[in-house]
């Protein structure tokens, strides 16, 4: 199993040794950084380049959600994800926008905060389909300038996995459905993920969805 490097970025201490504590219980989980700011998070990023960086949203100096923005265009990807007291799509959504890979709130428990970054770091949002599925939707009511870059057309295949992973299905889950190998979705997802130049699972969405691809409605 590959370890998983992990950074955490949160202007309480009390949160950092939290957390410090949950990632030392998995083996396959290792602390390469901590930070208080969202500029620590942009210094620690380049720094280090964790595979996933824990982010809480309101902060001094640079807020998490600036951060993202900025780490996300990075040339080295670098998960993020949310962790952080607000639930709000006020919230939420601008952290999506940002380039977060997914959203927890801070009351959630341990071990699923620590599914949580695997499930990141293996390029799936942390959000159950039913959430997923109404905050994508409003995240991409909004124009995003980035959407008028031309991207390389899916093939119906791909447009298939689309509309599968819309759904909340698993690479397994839409393996099963497609009658295809669990590897040769995982390499589809891929394809998918560099044709329309976004880093994961949300992003696509947002953009499928945005295009007119998939509709959640």
């Amino acid at each position: 199993m590959n370890q998983i490097r992990v950074a955490v970025v949160d202007d309480e201490a009390l949160v950092r040794h939290a957390l410090r504590m949950f990632i030392g219980l998995d083996s396959s989980l290792t602390l390469v950084a901590e930070g208080a700011t969202g500029l620590d998070a942009i210094a620690l990023a380049k720094r280090h380049m964790p595979d996933v960086i824990l982010m809480d949203t309101q902060m001094p100096q640079m807020s998490g959600i600036d951060a993202t923005r900025a780490i996300t265009r990075l040339p080295v990807v670098m998960r993020v994800l949310m962790l952080t007291t607000f639930s709000s799509d006020r919230h939420v959504i601008p952290a999506l926008r940002a380039g977060a890979s997914g959203y927890l709130v801070k009351d959630t428990e341990p071990r699923d905060i620590i599914r949580a970054v695997h499930e990141v770091y293996e390029g799936r949002p942390v959000l159950s389909p039913s959430i997923s599925q109404e905050l994508v939707a409003k995240v991409a009511s909004a124009p995003d300038p980035r959407d008028d870059v031309a991207r390389e057309p899916l093939t119906a295949r791909e447009l298939d996995i689309v509309r599968l992973i819309a759904q909340g299905r698993s690479n397994a889950e839409i393996a099963h459905e497609l009658h295809l190998a669990e590897p040769t979705v995982k390499a589809a997802i891929g394809r998918i993920l560099r044709k329309w130049s976004v880093r994961d699972r949300v992003q696509a969405l947002i953009y499928a969805v945005s295009n007119g691809i998939v509709d959640l409605s």
